[in-house]
């Protein structure tokens, strides 16, 4: 399990992930040979599974967000892993999520304008198999985005 160094290391890391490990070591108060070996023991046990960049989508002109929640035809035993698949195929889906309840998933679609989005749910959504409702909410603003852990 994580111990206080390890902590120190990730709550300095979700701050800056671009620090490089001299810093990293230097902030967590540990030698730079140790925080490499505690990074990665932490890679290997699967703690820390990637570095990524954070893109702002709307500087680069994708100004339309929409969550589509999708109900499935559980009739059919292949519903999940056929749509899934499709939709894994569409670019502007940006994120997937199942769930248990009335609503099976939610696609988090990405689009340039209302136009790019009609065409996309025209287009691609609307030809997912299996499915049998569909709920759009479009996306007015974001009040809160913390991808960290209050570790």
């Amino acid at each position: 399990m994580l111990d206080d160094t390890d902590r120190r290391i990730l709550r300095h890391l979700q701050a800056d992930p671009a620090m490089p490990v001299a810093e990293l070591a230097e902030a967590a108060r540990i030698a730079p040979a140790t925080c490499y070996k505690r990074l990665d023991r932490m890679r290997e046990e699967g703690v820390l599974r990637a570095t990524r960049a954070v893109i702002d989508w709307r500087a680069l002109g994708f100004t339309v967000e929409v969550s589509l929640r999708i109900t499935l035809d559980k009739t059919q035993s292949r519903a999940f892993d056929e749509v899934m698949a499709a939709a894994r195929e569409i670019p502007e889906v940006v994120e997937i999520q199942t769930f248990l309840g009335r609503v099976d998933l939610r696609l988090s679609v990405l689009a340039r304008d209302m136009t790019h989005y009609q065409e996309v749910y025209r287009d691609r959504i609307l030809a997912l198999p299996h499915i049998t409702d569909i709920e759009a909410l479009m996306q007015v603003a974001t009040l809160k985005d913390a991808r960290t852990l209050p570790i």
